[in-house]
């Protein structure tokens, strides 16, 4: 008789050790100074620093989501039908990744730091990164080993470009620039893929993830300084609510790939 495969509870772990020991240090550094001096890195994003260790409170704790996706991606990575491309390991690192995204956006606007704002723009890296890769790797039908050398290549040249200075509209920075390039690339992976076929998936999650980046990315346009819908000293604040939609749509782009099941012939 087959018995069904246990939950394996691993992913879930590492994901909860990440999240404990980032979030734990982030407080220590904030608390001790560690990430260097003020120097009004994230202050564009409207809101008024406040008096006391975090100087951002509400698009600080924000960052929160990001933590609980992750969580909630490495309990998922541990079903037995969940696993993305049948490697537990991609899925458990993606989890990882997302859950970093919170304590290195909240590193930003607790200090407003220089160092904090280079963890900020990293974490975005990472995900954006992972998420092209994987894209990538899977429309070439290529293995693990190519997946990983062109993720360490999109964080690295994303690390490039942030050093290019000067202004691009609609998204400030190059940097920026960058990963939005990387997340339309991971996006045209997918659909190329769902529209090759050879495999089946729930789309409707694709759909959800690249619904939540356009409002998030309307409403994080909307939630600068100088902004009609920017009030300064008010605790409900875009850009927080632009980490809470892409935590969404970092979780939804796991479930797509969890769901995909390749059938033999492909």
């Amino acid at each position: 008789m087959v018995t069904a495969r246990a939950r394996d509870l691993r992913p879930f772990v590492l994901a909860c050790v990440v999240a404990v020991a980032s979030v734990g240090m982030l407080w220590l550094a904030v608390v001790h100074g560690w990430l260097g001096p003020d120097v009004g890195r994230g202050d564009r994003f409207c809101e008024a620093a406040r008096d006391g260790d975090v100087l951002q409170p509400a698009n600080t704790f924000s960052n929160a989501g990001f933590v609980l996706a992750g969580l909630a991606i490495g309990w998922r990575a541990g079903h037995p039908r969940t696993t993305i491309a049948a490697n537990p390991r991609l899925a458990s690192a993606y989890g990882v990744v997302v859950v970093l995204l919170g304590p290195a956006s909240a590193a930003m606007h607790a200090t407003q730091s220089a160092l904090g704002g280079h963890l900020d723009l990293l974490s975005m890296y990472l995900v954006a990164g992972f998420a092209s890769a994987y894209a990538v790797t899977r429309v070439l039908g290529r293995g693990t080993a190519f997946f990983a050398v062109l993720f360490i290549a999109a964080v690295g040249v994303c690390e490039v470009v942030e050093r290019v200075p000067g202004h691009v509209p609609m998204v400030d920075i190059a940097a920026n620039l960058a990963f939005g390039l990387l997340l339309l690339v991971a996006l045209a992976g997918e659909a190329v893929l769902w529209r090759r076929g050879g495999a089946s998936r729930q789309v409707g999650w694709g759909f959800a993830s690249a619904g939540a980046l356009a409002l998030a990315f309307a409403i994080w346009n909307l939630a600068k300084d100088g902004s009609s819908f920017c009030q300064p000293q008010s605790l409900v604040q875009g850009h927080a609510a632009w980490h809470l939609l892409c935590a969404v749509a970092a979780y939804c782009l796991y479930r797509l790939y969890a769901s995909e099941r390749v059938s033999g012939a492909a």
